[in-house]
Formats: C-alpha cells, structure tokens, sequence
C-alpha cells in the first residue's frame, strides 16, 4: 500500500468532503481502547488476535454499532493505550488490517489517527479509511500548544479531507492542551464530527458539552473511573482501558446506564472502582499490560520510554485483581500468586511478633 507524503496533503479547500454526512455508527456504550500486545520486541499478532476475538466474545454484534450479542460496542485500534508513539507505519497498519480482520464485521472499529501536524493526520486518516476502519480518533495536537482557534481549525481542516467519521480526543494531561466546551461546540456543528472522548478528568465540561451540543453528538468518557459520573449528566458511554481485562463488566455498566438503571451501575462501578485506580498506578498501558499478562491474555511487554511496573505496583495491580470478582477467579496463580502470599503471611509474621 502507497501512503502519502504528508507534506502534499491535500488542504480543505479542495476535494472537500466535510459536507458529506458520515454513515451512521451508534457510539453509546463501551469501546475498548485495545493495547498492542508485544512479544520481545515485536507485535504478538496471535495474542492481538486472541484480545479482539475476547472482547467481542461469541456474539455477532453490528458493524454499525451497539454491540447487540457482543462484549462490546466497537474496539479503538491505535490509540494511545496502543502505544502508538513507539508503532513503525509498517506497524500501524499491519495493527489497525489485523484488529479489522479478526473482528471481521461484528463490530465497528475506530483508529487513531491524530499527530501534532495537521497534514499528517489527514494523511493517518485517509490510510485508516483505505484499510478499513469505520471512524477516526483524532487527538487534540501535543507539544504544538495551539489556541482553541488553532484546534477548530486542525479538525476542521481533518474533518474536510476525512472519508470517515471522526471522534475528538481531549486528554489535556497528555497533549498538554484542552480544547474547551464552545470550540467543541463549533466542531459539532460539522457533518463529520459526531462526538469526543472527553478525558479531561472534569464532569462539569461534560455538562457543558452536553448543554451547548446537538443530541445526536456522544460525549463517551476517555476515564474509565468517570464513566458513571460522566453519563449521569448526558455522556453515553466509554472509551475504556479497564474493559482490555473486563469487557463484559465495563459493557454491563454502560448497558445500565443507557437504559436508566443507575442503581444496577452504580454497583457495577463500585465493584470496578479499585480496579480502574490501579489501571493508573504508573502510565497507562503499563498497569493494564500487567494485569492483561496475569490474566494470560498477553505479555506485559511494554516498549521504551516506557517501562515495566515497578514491584510495589505490581503488588497493587495484583490484589486489586484479587479482590475483584470479574477477575479473581482468571488469575494465573503462578508465581507472582506465590510471591505475594508470602508477602502476606510475613506481614502477618511480624505483627505477630510484634
């Protein structure tokens, strides 16, 4: 496959296509942010594989969304849980053709595609679309530090050269900038731009999104601790990291929610809770890729600058495996299991002596 020089980008003005609707994807519920599983220094496509095939379980779901019969209601390929930064473009597609070709239309699959240089995203977009992917994530811009103008701008300009859909990515601990409620608000009002993953880590821009936004745009949660808060004040639904390890409880949380039963998820999210926190423990993924390889889904291989969990987090991802009951009884009780009871029963030793 040819992919284009990002410097020859075609700009908005021509080839337009942002007065195109885009097709219809249901986006309420839960969407795994799906983790490159790694194995010495390579993509492990047979473990990729293996994740999709798990988070969409043995229903047949749609490729239009909702996850009738499914885990989930899509999957995000390439994102930053994917730890797309440190992907070759050799990488990025061969990721984004197996995830679209195990799923094999049960559900839809989003794909980030966004960069710092608006050029570039356009072009990320345009090969997302080519190999298949039915919308594009696209973050807010890092390092560049533009003004919310700046921001309209680079999705509008994504917007009107993109063949599909595209979701916004606001995660301003990680791009260090925030785009605000009303330029969201504007970006709404574009046919292509249908809703945004909102990880400021503030419910009450979610209200104001909410207030300022046409129904039909999806605010979805990008905190997987938020996501109850989120929906009780208009969000519909979740970019997960947690639902890499639990896709059917994150999935039961939005179902709830969606249908009005807060009290059914509420106490799937109290259940959750501890287990979303040590997701978190260190930088994401690396809490989730060890907590994936306890559950023997995958290494916990992570590439440079990340590294591995030091111990004491390890211990935490482990007992908060332990203590929650959509996990407790899949651990792999090798011999991480055998360290930590002997952890504990020193601890018991020396009170006991104390």
């Amino acid at each position: 496959m040819t992919i284009s020089n990002p410097a020859t980008a075609t700009t908005a003005s021509s080839a337009d296509t942002s007065s195109t609707p885009p097709a219809q994807i249901d986006l309420r519920g839960t969407w795994t942010a799906l983790i490159t599983p790694f194995r010495d220094g390579e993509v492990d496509e047979q473990a990729l594989r293996h994740l999709v095939d798990f988070q969409i379980g043995s229903g047949t779901g749609s490729r239009t969304g909702s996850g009738t019969g499914s885990n989930v209601t899509g999957l995000v390929a390439c994102g930053s849980t994917g730890e797309t930064p440190t992907l070759s473009t050799d990488e990025f597609i061969r990721t984004v053709s197996i995830v679209i070709g195990q799923a094999s239309g049960r559900v839809p699959i989003m794909v980030g595609t966004g960069s710092n240089d608006t050029a570039t995203t356009i072009v990320r977009t345009q090969l997302a679309a080519e190999l298949g992917a039915d919308i594009a994530l696209v973050v807010m811009p890092w390092y560049n530090r533009p003004t919310q103008e700046g921001l309209y701008q680079h999705i509008r300009h994504v917007a009107g050269q993109s063949p599909l859909p595209i979701v916004i990515y606001n995660v301003p601990g990680r791009t260090g900038c925030d785009i605000l409620a009303p330029t969201v608000a504007r970006l709404a009002q574009l046919p292509q731009v249908i809703g945004i993953k909102e990880a400021s880590g503030n419910v009450d821009r979610t209200s104001e999104i909410v207030h300022l936004t046409d129904p039909s745009f999806v605010v979805l949660s990008g905190d997987d601790s938020l996501t109850l808060p989120i929906m009780s004040v208009g969000g519909q639904g979740v970019i997960s990291v947690v639902a890499n390890i639990v896709p059917q409880a994150m999935s039961a949380l939005t179902t709830a929610a969606l249908a009005g039963d807060f009290r059914t998820a509420r106490g799937i999210h109290m259940e959750l809770l501890d287990l979303c926190r040590a997701m978190f423990v260190e930088t994401n993924p690396v809490p989730v890729k060890a907590a994936a390889e306890l559950l023997g889904i995958c290494t916990s291989e992570v590439r440079l600058p990340l590294v591995s969990l030091d111990p004491a987090s390890h211990a935490q991802v482990f007992q908060a495996l332990l203590d929650c009951r959509f996990t407790c009884d899949h651990l792999l009780l090798g011999e991480e299991a055998v360290r930590f009871a002997m952890s504990v029963a020193n601890d018991f030793a020396i009170e006991a002596a104390a």
